[in-house]
């Protein structure tokens, strides 16, 4: 699995302001502290203040962020930032936010930023369900992507899971027209769970993913996300691989 399991708490001194929200509530991610390496916290200092916000209930301006106009993409659990650092890469025509609460998973994607000389990957940093409540206007993401969320095995931690009716339900909203959910799991018993859930939301409707050319028909965004190292482990034991893509309905 990848890693928007592991997710800390703040760090001594670390208080929010300005109605940051970094830990509102019975959330979906476990928490995790993780100091960050000398290298990692130069990084830090050098580009936080410029690609790096707290969540906050404030809305989001992402045209004001990046500096431009392009469509809007949240990656919610970006962990160390694998996918967001090379989907970034591959489209720099799309404004990518991704959403984390792991320090030191954030601090190696705010590296990667660095190295790559990315300009169109931000960060947040906090609980994705209040990014999605107070931060992101109806009608203004053009996707989604959830990349192996902690599924959340045992029946009475169900009610924790990230992906259930009232997140489907908001995030269908947050969608533009045409827009994509993009969601990838290798548990088997979630991907289940998401697939039922995400069928009953009328606001949203499945497109057929590709697995061979790893393509949506139609899809506004690229759907072929790399493989990560948790993923790699999950190949090498047969454990399957889920992907799910909805769009608004008609």
């Amino acid at each position: 699995m990848t890693e928007p399991r592991a997710l800390d708490e703040r760090p001594v001194g670390d208080v929010p302001t300005g109605g940051s929200r970094l830990y509102p509530r019975v959330t979906s991610f476990r928490s995790r502290r993780g100091a960050l390496t000398e290298p990692q916290q130069a990084s830090w200092d050098r580009l936080w203040p410029t690609v790096g916000r707290d969540v906050a209930d404030e809305p989001l301006d992402a045209d004001a962020w990046f500096g431009r106009s392009a469509p809007l993409v949240l990656e919610i659990g970006s962990g160390t930032g694998t996918a967001a650092l090379a989907m970034a890469a591959a489209e720099p025509h799309v404004n990518l936010v991704a959403v984390e609460v792991y320090r030191p998973g954030i601090a190696q994607t705010v590296q990667g930023i660095e190295r790559a000389g990315l300009t169109n990957l931000r960060i947040l940093r906090g609980d994705a369900a209040d990014v999605l409540e107070n931060m992101v206007a109806p009608r203004s993401l053009t996707a989604v992507r959830v990349f192996f969320p902690d599924p959340w095995p045992k029946a009475r931690h169900h009610k924790r899971r990230l992906l259930k009716a009232s997140t489907f339900a908001l995030i269908a909203d947050r969608l533009l027209p045409g827009g994509v959910l993009h969601v990838a799991t290798d548990h088997a018993d979630y991907a289940e769970w998401i697939a039922e859930i995400g069928d009953a939301e009328s606001a949203l409707t499945r497109l057929p993913f590709d697995v061979d050319t790893r393509t949506v028909e139609g899809s506004p965004v690229s759907v072929d996300r790399p493989v990560t190292k948790f993923e790699d482990k999950a190949n090498r034991v047969d454990r399957a691989v889920t992907e799910f893509v909805w769009t608004p309905s008609a």
